[in-house]
């Protein structure tokens, strides 16, 4: 997959200030943005999270998911620290997209779990990929990354692409009762690292 910087821009925000970096895919047009915080090139492993777009967690707070929460997390965190990477990347649902992310909740809201919900649809688990990782990280000149992620096979996709994730550091947030199946399949299905109790 080729993925082309476009451009760059200030982001306030009210954790502080970032820089939004802009990536296109070629071939799909897909777009992608790096923020970023702090002097990225120098001083050791960078603490990172790689975010894939939730509209209905992001942006309209759902408490079906905890992506919203696992998100300011992750930009509060980097603030804190003065340094640090989120790659946002553009595959919602999982890669299945918003409105087939619509058609699962659907199947959910007559009892089916998250990844039930997707197979119904006809889809995997989970599409996701990280092919486009590598090269937003060359582009900001990150070498080595702290990951903030629950999910250790993210860990192996990153590192697959040739990316040095020397730590996974648990990034748990945003747990309630209108996620505690969605969690709980994570953990069994997804083979995420979570405490749910």
């Amino acid at each position: 997959m080729s993925v082309r910087y476009v451009a760059e821009s200030r982001l306030p925000t009210p954790f502080g200030e970032f820089i939004m970096h802009g990536f296109e895919e070629s071939g799909t047009g897909k777009e992608h943005l790096a923020l970023t915080m702090g002097d990225l090139s120098q001083g050791g492993p960078v603490l990172a999270r790689v975010h894939s777009e939730c509209l209905t967690g992001d942006a309209l707070f759902s408490m079906r998911c905890d992506c919203g929460p696992q998100l300011e997390a992750a930009m509060r965190k980097i603030a804190e620290a003065g340094r640090g990477v989120i790659l946002y990347l553009r595959q919602e649902g999982r890669g299945i997209g918003l409105l087939n992310k619509v058609r699962a909740y659907q199947l959910q809201d007559t009892g089916l779990d998250t990844v039930e919900a997707n197979e119904e649809l006809g889809f995997a688990a989970d599409l996701r990929k990280y092919d486009m990782c590598k090269t937003m990280l060359d582009h900001l000149g990150v070498q080595k990354l702290v990951l903030m992620t629950n999910n250790p096979k993210k860990v192996e996709a990153l590192t697959r692409q040739g990316i040095d994730v020397v730590q996974r550091q648990p990034h748990q947030t945003g747990q309630n009762p209108h996620n505690e199946k969605y969690l709980t399949t994570k953990v069994w299905k997804l083979g995420h690292l979570y405490d749910t109790a």
